[in-house]
């Protein structure tokens, strides 16, 4: 069942598993504002019944970034331009920015398991957009750059809370400063990406990995999510205590049986 298909976002739902696509492969699926919102738009209508998000980018590339054309004077039309964007106040560039990165923070609602098939390209905001789902499944021929600093600015889209988280503070400052490319096997290595598989084998390596994830009942993935993220953010003993009380609410729950 299709739910969305809009400027170059496509979200189709089949029972527990929601699929969106980045469909403009003729521009490696080239990032905008538009997109951004079609994105946010995404998360908004997923129904209650999804639990696996994947993600994943029509042709060669998951997604090479933010379309060129927002480095031009006029940037896209309708949308303020990055001089536009300087002459605001603070207040109107933060609420610019934070309206971007909507479509990036939804997609580890703890409700759901996203799941990033990434072949080819992924740079930049198409860095980010892989590192804003909770799995990374890629292709043999995935690359990875974050290219931001590169260009004078700084990776604004969510994407450096997760990638130090995985790969720790200076391996992700080194990878954000020289703006170099992380292929597939370095990924793996460092936990980038949960799997690397050959480009033939990535759809069926996504599906695999989402019929595990829907193997276990759904309550226990959730309150699972939900107690490893919070994990970084507690002490050891804060941990313990939070891992009772996820417990105890399983055990209460199971006692109760069906509804």
């Amino acid at each position: 069942m299709t739910l969305l298909d809009k400027d170059g976002v496509h979200l189709d739902v089949a029972d527990a598993v929601a699929t969106v696509t980045l469909t403009n492969p003729a521009k490696r699926n080239a990032q905008t504002p538009a997109l951004w919102r079609a994105l946010a738009e995404a998360g908004r209508l997923l129904p209650g019944s999804v639990r696996v998000v994947v993600l994943r980018g029509e042709g060669r590339s998951f997604s090479a970034g933010l379309d060129r054309q927002a480095f031009t004077p006029e940037g896209f039309e309708g949308e303020p331009s990055f001089t536009d964007m300087a002459r605001g106040s603070e207040a109107e560039l933060d609420a610019i920015i934070e309206e971007y990165q909507r479509a990036f923070t939804w997609w580890r609602r703890n409700d759901i398991i996203s799941i990033a098939a990434v072949q080819g390209h992924a740079i930049g905001a198409g860095f980010q957009l892989a590192l804003a789902c909770d799995l990374r499944v890629c292709a043999d021929d995935a690359q990875f750059a974050m290219r931001e600093t590169s260009l004078g600015l700084v990776p604004d889209l969510t994407g450096t809370h997760p990638l130090v988280t995985l790969v720790g503070y200076a391996r992700a400052l080194e990878i954000c400063v020289t703006g170099r490319f992380v292929h597939a096997e370095e990924a793996e290595r460092t936990g980038l990406a949960n799997l690397v598989v050959p480009a033939a084998e990535l759809d069926a390596a996504v599906r695999d990995l989402a019929a595990a994830v829907l193997a276990s009942p759904r309550d226990a993935v959730i309150e699972t999510k939900a107690l490893l993220r919070g994990a970084q953010d507690r002490t050891y003993d804060e941990q313990r205590v939070a891992e009772r009380e996820a417990q105890g609410r399983r055990l209460r729950d199971l006692a109760a049986g069906p509804a």
